[in-house]
């Protein structure tokens, strides 16, 4: 759950008699007995729910989740034995799990699971798993992972999500050894279009979330590489109508969180647009945010490879070797200015994520459109527009309505390209 700056997290021990307080809107869920588990009324309980139906996502008014017993999840996990271990971050070790479903739906199969259980030494503890719920648990999108249930026991804390299979893209591309395949291009682009989507989500639902800590490590990808954004446990409501920001204790991951909420603890909507700008140029460069076995001077990615990003002749000297090569240039060309725009210094220059997945959506377009042979009338036409490229094959990002700015500053409408 990421690295905290500031005063650690209070390591609040639960009260087994108390209520979880069970939503964005501090509703609580009914739930009825059920075979040694609690399942609130209106459960969908299965892998493949709710979703497919919802393709733009939908926020539950309470949270529709499974209240697991802590030996449910002791048996699923084989006792949370050390080779079901699937990785381990500050909130504690998160277990691969098989759980008998007994749903009509599933007649009894069994489904595989993640089981996320809190290590008693964790700094972040209760606090971190409330929110997860409360968030996650009513939120609903093809690229937010899916949580199923969680177990509060005496002291035991636990979440249950979906099982993704291809897990994080940070073991993608950093990881190393004959079981890491290099992810191409087009496997690429799609895990930043369905993460960005899942980001656009938080932004423009009706109870407008922060993330607040986007990292390569967060995004998870299923069997079709399908990218989740997963752990909610320090996101934040949004600020007010009349506020511009919430201020906010600094927490989140060296690297990737914003200059103005480091320096200031105000939190925007669009410091989640500075955290990935910095995933894109990971998936460009396959370079970790932040490394200290890289020679000095070259330890933070973006204070190294900023002057890289706008130039095409530099750009092909940083990109992936592990891609051999085999990449369109002009769409990665595209995919590093995008993120040079969404690592603006200043929050208000950097664009919504609407329109990065708008952008991002072109930019895969250029990367499947075959190259076609330049007219003399195509010529002709750019010299009279004074050398600009033709207007079709311009990004989103720098399209201008009625001789304005950057369709992302001073317009709610952003221009696709023409066909």
């Amino acid at each position: 759950m990421g690295i905290c700056w500031g005063s650690p997290a209070n390591n609040t021990t639960p009260c087994t008699t108390g209520q979880l307080n069970t939503g964005i809107s501090q509703t609580t869920s009914n739930t009825t007995s059920s075979g040694g588990s609690n399942i609130s009324g209106n459960s969908r309980f299965s892998a493949g729910s709710g979703d497919e139906s919802y393709p733009n996502g939908q926020i539950l008014p309470t949270p529709n989740l499974r209240d697991f017993s802590f030996a449910e999840l002791k048996a699923a996990t084989k006792n949370f034995r050390g080779d079901a271990v699937l990785g381990e971050g500050g909130f504690g070790k998160v277990y691969k799990g098989w759980l008998d479903d007994k749903s009509p739906a599933r007649n009894g199969s069994s489904m595989m699971i993640a089981v996320k259980k809190l290590n008693s030494e964790s700094l972040q503890g209760f606090e971190e798993w409330q929110s997860e719920v409360n968030f996650l648990g009513r939120l609903s999108h093809p690229n937010l992972v899916k949580l199923l249930g969680y177990c509060w026991e005496d002291t035991e804390l636990l979440l249950v999500y979906e099982f993704m299979q291809k897990g994080s893209l940070e073991n993608h591309l950093f990881g190393r050894g004959a079981a890491v395949q290099p992810l191409p291009w087009d496997i690429r682009i799609k895990i930043a279009i369905g993460a960005a989507r899942g980001l656009a989500f938080l932004h423009t639902s009706e109870k407008q979330v922060i993330y607040r800590d986007f990292k390569a490590s967060n995004i998870l990808l299923d069997m079709f590489y399908t990218a989740k954004i997963s752990d909610f446990g320090l996101a934040k409501l949004g600020p007010s109508a009349s506020r511009s920001h919430v201020t906010t204790r600094v927490m989140g991951t060296y690297g990737y969180a914003a200059p103005e909420y480091v320096a200031t603890g105000h939190l925007y909507v669009k410091s989640d647009v500075y955290g990935f700008g910095i995933v894109l140029i990971e998936i460009l460069t396959g370079l970790r945010a932040l490394d200290t076995n890289r020679p000095s001077g070259k330890h933070n990615l973006v204070d190294w490879i900023k002057p890289f990003l706008s130039e095409k002749r530099k750009l092909k000297n940083i990109i992936d070797s592990r891609l051999e090569g085999k990449y369109p240039s002009k769409a990665a060309f595209h995919m590093a200015g995008l993120a040079l725009k969404c690592i603006e210094s200043e929050q208000k220059h950097r664009p919504s994520m609407k329109d990065v997945v708008e952008t991002l959506e072109w930019i895969e377009t250029v990367a499947e459109k075959p190259r076609e042979p330049r007219s003399h009338s195509t010529n002709r036409v750019a010299h009279r527009r004074g050398g600009q490229q033709p207007l079709h094959h311009r990004s989103p990002l720098h399209q201008r309505q009625d001789g304005g700015g950057p369709a992302y500053q001073s317009s709610s409408k952003v221009y696709t390209p023409r066909k």
